[in-house]
Formats: structure tokens, sequence, C-alpha cells
């Protein structure tokens, strides 16, 4: 049963150093055209899905508060008619200095409930350096409106292992954030994408990065001043006060299907993963002469779900339930994995007991080789 949806927004006023998503300049797109194109492709999808009922959207970009407030107005009418959701969790992403009062009303009336912001850093020097178009000025005004106009369930996201970051400089910018007392915080290592301008400069070697160690004792610091402000990490990356986890976030996490709707949109239905064309027009042409804008599909077999239950799952803190694989397999985790659990637990990355197959702490620092060990081996 398909009960989200992943609504892209491919347009920004400004293009960050380390971004590799699907985005385009705003100024000149056809932004009213492709909203019009979006809401026939939600239409469409939903047509071809199994969902009653949507408990959690997630409309990410690009940046979607980019849009004007008639636009995001037009955009919210679309979502909502289109699909039937259920009042559940409606996220925006937003850019700190994005959100005017009347677009934050917009949004609010039409009921989205939860906003996360692309803080990234409290270090103007390093905002600049990343291409952010914000400073931490902006930070604090745009929380400040948002919860004047009635936002609660506020998120921001941080990157560390930026460009000449120090240790120090992270745990100032952890301490400011935490300062704020919101209920959510995700933070993710930079991660240095092709075609990207940070990948070109590491190609000349011109972008002076932290060192691996630098960067280990950068997520150490991360998990334990979460901890010192009573914020519970639920997954690698993520933190939240008890019952403010993202409720989208966890459809992933835990190998649920979902709606990918947009351009270069990536989605699960029916057993089948499929993405969406990423050029605008690309993306329009089929659905002007009735089709989806499919590029991809690809039908998960067993093996692969079972492998995507490990590394999806393991993300989490509290791991993969036995229960429900065997549940939703009909077989014993231990009987497909055996040889992947034994190593793993040997090495000390891997908790095993008799309801769940979890990371350790220090496993969390070394996901990646965890889940790697179990691709393959079915």
């Amino acid at each position: 049963m398909v009960k989200s949806a992943y609504i892209h927004i491919p347009f920004c006023e400004h293009i960050c150093h380390y971004c590799d998503f699907n985005k385009f300049f705003l100024q000149g797109q056809p932004v009213d055209e492709y909203l019009k194109n979006l809401g026939h492709e939600m239409r469409s999808r939903v047509g071809s899905g199994n969902s009653e009922e949507i408990d959690t959207i997630f409309v990410g970009g690009g940046t979607p508060t980019a849009l004007n407030a008639k636009q995001l107005d037009t955009l919210c009418e679309e979502i909502t008619m289109s699909l039937p959701y259920n009042k559940g969790e409606f996220t925006f992403e937003a850019n700190p200095g994005d959100l005017t009062e009347d677009k934050l009303k917009v949004l609010i009336d039409h009921g989205v409930n939860r906003l996360s912001f692309g803080v990234q850093s409290f270090n103007d020097d390093l905002l600049k350096g990343i291409g952010r178009s914000h400073r931490s000025k902006d930070v604090y005004t745009s929380l400040e409106t948002a919860q004047k106009v009635g936002f609660s369930n506020i998120s921001i996201d941080l990157i560390y292992s930026l460009p000449k970051q120090t240790e120090e400089d992270f745990q100032d910018t952890l301490t400011k954030a935490l300062d704020l007392q919101l209920p959510h915080y995700s933070a993710y290592s930079l991660i240095v994408e092709p075609k990207t301008v940070f990948y070109n400069l590491m190609r000349k070697g011109k972008l002076p990065l932290p060192s691996q160690e630098q960067e280990a004792n950068m997520y150490e610091l991360l998990i334990d001043t979460m901890a010192k402000y009573g914020i519970n990490q639920y997954e690698i990356s993520n933190f939240a006060k008890e019952g403010y986890e993202s409720k989208h976030n966890l459809v992933y996490w835990d190998n649920n299907e979902y709606y990918g709707l947009g351009a270069g949109a990536h989605g699960y239905i029916n057993g089948v993963r499929y993405s969406n064309y990423g050029p605008l027009k690309k993306y329009m042409d089929p659905i002007n002469e009735g089709r989806l804008p499919t590029i991809q599909e690809h039908t998960v077999t067993r093996e692969e779900m079972m492998e995507e239950e490990m590394f999806l799952g393991l993300r989490k803190v509290d791991g993969v339930s036995k229960a429900a694989f065997t549940e939703k397999f009909g077989c014993s985790i231990e009987s497909v994995f055996k040889p992947s659990l034994e190593e793993m637990q040997n090495r000390k990355l891997l908790l095993v007991d008799d309801e769940r197959v979890a990371l350790t702490k220090q496993g969390r620092f070394l996901g990646n080789e965890v889940f790697q060990s179990f691709l393959g081996v079915i």
C-alpha cells in the first residue's frame, strides 16, 4: 500500500557548490507550465498505484520555497486536489531567507505542518565557501517568522567535513543549532559528487577537505552533543525529540513504497522502482502526450528486496526487526544472511539479539562497510 509521496520542485535561485540534485536556475523557467504538468503526473500516478490515503508528503528540490506565493498556492492546490492526503505529515524544504510571511501563510493554510531548513552551517565564511546564499542571521529571522505564523515542527539540516572546517567550528555550529531547541535535526558529512563545482575543484587539487580522522571526530561530536542536549539519534544522520522523528524518511528506511513525482524524481510502486526524466522539456513532453514521464523502471526481485530491507533498515538506530523481516519474506534473517551477520558481529559492528539486528555505535561510523556486506550474498 502506497502511503507516501515525494514531490520534486527543481528550481533554485542559486546553485550550491556541492549539490548534484536535479535543479535549474529559476529565472526564465516555465514554472507555471511545470506545476500544471506535475498535477497531471500526480493524478496519473495515483491512478496507477494502490493508495487509499497518503500519510506523508515531502516537497523537496531544488528549492520549493524559491517559488513566489502565488505559485506556492498553485502547487499546494495541485497536491491537495490530486493526492488523497490524510492530514498526516506534510513537509516543505526551505532555504533560510526564502520564506516570507506571505509564503508561510500559504503553506500553513494548505495544511503544511513541517518545515525542513537547509542551514548547513552557522559560520558565514563557510556558507560563502560552499556557495550558499543565506547567512546565519537569516536562519534566526526565518525561524522566528515561521514560528510566528504557527509552525512548530521544524527541522534543520547541517553538513560537516566541509572545506576548511575545523572540529571547533563544527562544535560551535552544533551548539548554536541546539540552542534553538528545535524538535528535529539532520546532519550529513559532505560527499563530493560528480558534476558539481566541488568535484571540479577536487580534481584540480584545490578543495581543502578535513581528513578522514577529523570527519570521524566530527561525527562523534555530533552523536555526543545531540545526546547531551537530550535529542535522540534514531538514524545514522537524524536526531529528534521523542515523537518528532521524520515519518516520511522512515518510509524509505522501512523499505516501504512511495510515489516519486516531478522532474528527476524516483519512486517505488507495486514492486517497481522507477525514475522520471530530469530535463524539464523531456519531463513535460510525455505528460502533454498523455503518458507518464518515466525514463527507467526496475522490477525489484525478492532477493533485492531482502538486501534493501537490510541496508536501508540498518540506517535506523533500532535496526531491522527480525519478526517484521520474517513476516515480509517468510524466512528468518539468519537463514539468508548468516555469514554477513557473523562477520559483522565478530568485527563488533553489528548487534544481534532475539528481536533485531542493529549497528553498534562503532558500526555507525562504518555503516557503508556493513551495508555492503549484505549485497550480492544471496
